[in-house]
């Protein structure tokens, strides 16, 4: 018995470009995953979070290094690692015009299922999508969420022991959204299943990941608990202050950063955006504070502003959480 799942070791893919330029889409990218954990890899569209996958999960042969699943190489042992593998692609890849019962035969029959065995897993799946009352119904019908939990009841018919989900929330509704993380964790907590989740959304990453790896232009660039993660950017909240177009001071920002305890830093910058209609309206002013125990600090910068005789709009209070996390290591939004 392994103890961990999957192990990925130096994993990279070069494409090669029309104009014969090589473009190096995952460069020697390692980690591992251990057994019945959910690991996440985090990063925005083009990160190379896909191609990564794609290489664990035996749908490109990388360029160079290799990755085992359950101690089975995806480059010498292709066959048994993927046995081991259910995935639940972004896409939804079911059948529209077949029930929901039909379309789990017919991928338990790719499985190799078949008679009383296949009948038998086709129920406990419906039953733990929670679609056993619409089995009958045709995919067509069905709304985006349930196609995606059908979706997900095809990866696990087999039993497999790791399951990749890529993006398996996009387009669908928060209620959808909720029900389909749950699963997730029921997964885990219910037949001790390992997942492999990809997301930009952090959100979701925060919530349900035991670990986290953060891949950029290629690069994993940190891999760890989310709570070692945020460490990284220390314990300071960052509160922005919309100010509109009124005139913030030099003088105001440096009485922030010296007369409100746990400020850390201070700026000023213009947050510019459309007009319903598409044309450019007044840009925003925001003031940027970065503060130990931000909620703490707020009613004195309030009282300091108001003292300056700055009137604030609104006012967001941002924790530490792996948007900045990703800001810290990169420099830039994880949402570019």
């Amino acid at each position: 018995m392994h103890q961990n799942m999957v192990e990925v070791r130096d994993l990279s893919k070069t494409f090669k470009r029309s104009n014969g330029e090589m473009l190096d889409a995952v460069k020697n990218v390692s980690f591992d995953i251990r057994q019945g954990e959910i690991f996440s890899l985090l990063g925005p569209n083009g990160a190379g979070k896909t191609t990564t996958i794609s290489m664990i999960s035996g749908l490109l042969t990388p360029t160079h290094g290799d990755a085992t699943i359950g101690g089975h190489s995806i480059t010498r042992q292709p066959l048994e690692a993927k046995k081991l593998l259910g995935v639940v692609p972004q896409e939804i890849a079911l059948y529209p015009t077949l029930s929901a019962r039909q379309n789990l035969e017919f991928f338990g029959k790719m499985y190799g299922l078949s008679g009383a065995a296949l009948s038998k897993r086709a129920d406990e799946v419906l039953e733990f999508i929670d679609l056993k009352d619409r089995q009958h119904d045709k995919i067509e019908s069905f709304s985006g969420g349930m196609k995606r939990r059908v979706n997900i009841g095809v990866g696990l018919l087999h039993q497999p022991r790791l399951i990749y989900m890529d993006e398996p929330t996009v387009g669908i509704d928060p209620q959808s959204r909720r029900r389909i993380l749950d699963t997730v964790k029921q997964m885990q907590t219910e037949m001790g299943m390992t997942v492999l989740y990809t997301s930009h959304l952090m959100e979701e990453v925060q919530e349900i990941s035991d670990r986290v790896g953060i891949i950029d232009h290629g690069e994993l660039i940190a891999v760890g608990t989310v709570g070692d993660l945020i460490q990284k950017v220390g314990e300071e909240d960052r509160l922005i202050l919309k100010v509109g177009s009124q005139v913030v001071s030099e003088l105001l920002l440096t009485r922030f950063r010296h007369e409100v305890e746990g400020v850390t830093g201070a700026t000023h910058e213009q947050a510019h955006s459309n007009g319903s209609d598409g044309s450019a309206t007044q840009p925003d002013g925001l003031i940027i504070v970065i503060a130990r125990r931000g909620r703490r600090a707020l009613p004195d910068l309030i009282r300091v502003a108001n003292d300056s005789g700055l009137d604030i709009v609104s006012v967001e209070v941002r924790e530490p959480d792996l948007e900045a996390v990703f800001l810290h290591l990169t420099g830039r939004e994880l949402r570019d």
